[in-house]
């Protein structure tokens, strides 16, 4: 008996049937299929890789940012020992007189401005400069004749400036404009 029917297949002219063929072409998509199967687990695999690396790198560098805070004044800290020393030793000499005492002080302020300096701060000194509202503030004016208008005649207490940065403003007092 013939097949009349168009979307069934005829047989094959080398004596197979039509089942054959589908055989044939559904063990090729299984075997496809499976092929892609083993292509997307290895892939799911190197994206857990992935994830977990870049979670491995995110602790590691937080670990490193919190070492770096806990531990970035100490090459400052160990800079001012001797200066702390200096202090201790000037303190429990009791047998020094004034003079040795100064000469001490001074001394160790010397220790401390070297010790800022190689740290990046500066001493905003503004003694007969103009008046800079950036680095300075007025805490009164006064008249002079000697110095013109908004002129630091009198430096109370210094500012400081860390690497650029204002850390104190000096203070001081300025020639108010007549």
């Amino acid at each position: 008996m013939q097949n009349n029917d168009p979307h069934v297949p005829d047989q094959v002219q080398d004596g197979g049937t039509a089942d054959g063929g589908v055989n044939a072409d559904f063990d090729a998509l299984t075997a496809k299929l499976a092929a892609l199967e083993s292509e997307l687990a290895g892939a799911r695999e190197t994206v857990l890789r992935e994830r977990a690396e870049i979670e491995n790198q995110r602790r590691r560098l937080q670990r490193d940012l919190e070492q770096a805070r806990r531990f970035a004044n100490e090459k400052l800290l160990g800079d001012l020992l001797p200066v702390y020393d200096g202090i201790v030793l000037g303190l429990t000499n009791d047998a020094a007189d004034a003079k040795t005492l100064r000469e001490g002080l001074e001394l160790t302020l010397k220790q401390l401005e070297k010790v800022t300096q190689t740290n990046g701060l500066t001493v905003v000194d503004p003694l007969h400069q103009p008046f800079n509202p950036e680095h300075h503030q007025a805490i009164s004016s006064v008249e002079s004749n000697e110095h013109p208008p908004g002129t630091v005649v009198a430096v109370v207490q210094k500012g400081f400036v860390l690497n650029d940065r204002l850390l104190r403003p000096a203070l001081v007092a300025v020639v108010r404009d007549n």
